[in-house]
């Protein structure tokens, strides 16, 4: 009885982290819109949850000794890197389509352990990512001549690439005696993070003004401070926290589920509360992205235990072609408060 609670307080937990990450677009579009700056937005954001996150930092201030190196490099690409990319990427192209290209990021990442460490991966992933790409390019609309905005385009792919920097991350450590706490990371991350985009966003020169006003949700005036705290509360703090807390009571495959329903929520919400519809190309194409990115991670090994093969699940291996899939402890668990919008 207690295990079937546990799973479902899991799932639960999982929907909301999915819901709140998939909420982060719509909420920072309609700001952007208004006259902030996507990097302005990014960093007030970073910050803003970094503040909330100061006293879990705090009381895990022996990690800034420990990891250091993690630590910034979870700062710079996790939390600056594809923020910054992803709300750079949705102030040119809807907010479904930058983080359908996100979901490249699987396909990415078994690029790097094929290609980079060298290392064998399943065929099954290897379907994964052809569908992935396949998906892709209805999404983009390949036909048309890339009929969406480029730049948009490249900025929501660089999102990828650093959320693929993350996955590398969080493999690291995962199997020591004493493996450093995924919240206390994410705190750090965020500090990190929030120092990055201050020297670069220089928010100084933010027009403050404008989140005294309001911002246009498809026709409808909303505070735009109520749309700022739903990015920092709910889209990033409540996002990261259920996020890691939920993989903890479910599998790493049923997390991992669970995950891909981000995009769909992303996508639905843009539909309902900004209005942007997309074609159904880009429907099924997304679709077929989601199946490739869930086929990537979810395959098994072909090998024996003791020959890691990327795609595996096992979690006595050093390093997957998936960072979804190596939440046992430690850095691993980070995955599960994923660095999506």
């Amino acid at each position: 009885m207690h295990a079937s609670q546990g799973r479902s307080a899991g799932l639960g937990l999982a929907l909301a982290s999915a819901f709140a990450f998939g909420g982060s677009g719509v909420a920072a579009k309609p700001l952007i819109e208004a006259g902030l700056d996507p990097l302005h937005v990014v960093w007030l954001r970073v910050a803003g949850a970094a503040l909330v996150m100061l006293p879990v930092a705090w009381r895990h201030r022996d990690l800034v000794r420990r990891k250091p190196a993690l630590l910034a490099g979870f700062g710079l690409l996790a939390v600056a890197g594809v923020q910054a990319c992803y709300f750079a990427a949705i102030s040119r192209i809807p907010v479904g389509v930058a983080l359908l290209i996100e979901y490249l990021a699987p396909a990415l990442v078994l690029g790097w352990v094929r290609f980079v460490q060298r290392r064998p991966v399943t065929r099954a992933a290897a379907v994964g990512v052809v569908l992935a790409v396949g998906g892709l390019a209805c999404v983009v609309q390949v036909w048309s001549g890339l009929s969406l905005d480029l730049l948009g385009l490249l900025l929501a792919l660089a999102a990828a690439c650093c959320q693929v920097g993350y996955f590398v991350l969080s493999d690291q450590g995962s199997d020591e005696a004493e493996p450093a706490d995924p919240i206390g990371v994410i705190a750090y991350g965020l500090l990190v993070g929030a120092l990055l985009l201050t020297v670069v966003a220089r928010p100084w020169g933010m027009d403050w003004a404008i989140l005294g006003g309001t911002a246009d949700l498809n026709g409808t005036a909303a505070p735009a401070w109520l749309l700022l705290g739903w990015i920092v509360l709910i889209a990033t703090v409540l996002a990261y926290v259920t996020g890691v807390v939920s993989v903890r009571r479910l599998s790493p495959q049923v997390a991992g589920v669970v995950a891909c329903l981000e995009a769909v929520i992303a996508t639905v919400l843009a539909w309902v509360l900004l209005g942007e519809h997309l074609a159904a190309p880009q429907i099924i194409g997304g679709a077929v992205v989601l199946v490739g990115a869930f086929i990537a991670q979810s395959s098994t090994p072909k090998a024996a235990p003791d020959e890691p093969v990327a795609g595996s699940r096992e979690p006595a291996t050093e390093g997957t072609g998936e960072a979804r899939d190596t939440r046992g402890t430690g850095e691993g668990e980070l995955a599960a408060g994923r660095t999506g919008p």
